[in-house]
């Protein structure tokens, strides 16, 4: 029997996770900043990656689950029409109101007031919308960043 990506591993089998995902950015340490000191992230790994660095912050929750790699946007290496095409994609996005990513909140009413007195800008205040509730911020690093929590059902 053939697995996929959501099936168990048994004996001998295999399986395939994701454990780290990444956000890309305009400049590292600021992010680091924003990520630990106003979200509430934890540092991870911070090693050398050739010019730029191997950057990951995790929930203090679960600092063995999914790594958020602070990823920097100059890669030279590729580019559109002179630019870093990676800062190109995280501009169009933002400059569309797209959120790079989600993170989830178990209380987002309380999240947001914990932000806003740490003076995050809210692109979208928080509203109800299906399956939950959801805000986006900016995370001052060049991305729009949505926290979402789900509606239980009773």
């Amino acid at each position: 029997m053939e697995r996929g990506c959501g099936a168990k591993p048994g004996k001998g089998g295999s399986w395939m996770r994701i454990k780290v995902t990444s956000v890309f950015v305009d400049d590292q340490e600021k992010a680091l900043r924003f990520y630990t000191e106003v979200l509430g992230f934890v540092k991870k790994r911070d090693l050398p990656a050739g010019g730029a660095r191997w950057l990951t912050v995790v929930s203090p929750e679960g600092p063995d689950d999914l790594e958020v790699l602070l990823e920097p946007n100059w890669n030279p290496a590729v580019q559109i029409n002179g630019r870093p095409a990676a800062a190109v994609f995280q501009r169009t996005l933002y400059e569309a109101g797209i959120p790079c990513t989600v993170f989830y909140v178990e209380n987002l009413q309380k999240e947001c007031e914990r932000l806003k007195k740490r003076g995050v800008t809210f692109a979208v205040e928080p509203v109800k919308t299906e399956g939950g509730y959801q805000a986006v911020i900016d995370d001052t690093c060049g991305n729009l960043i949505m926290l979402f929590q789900e509606e239980v059902s009773g």
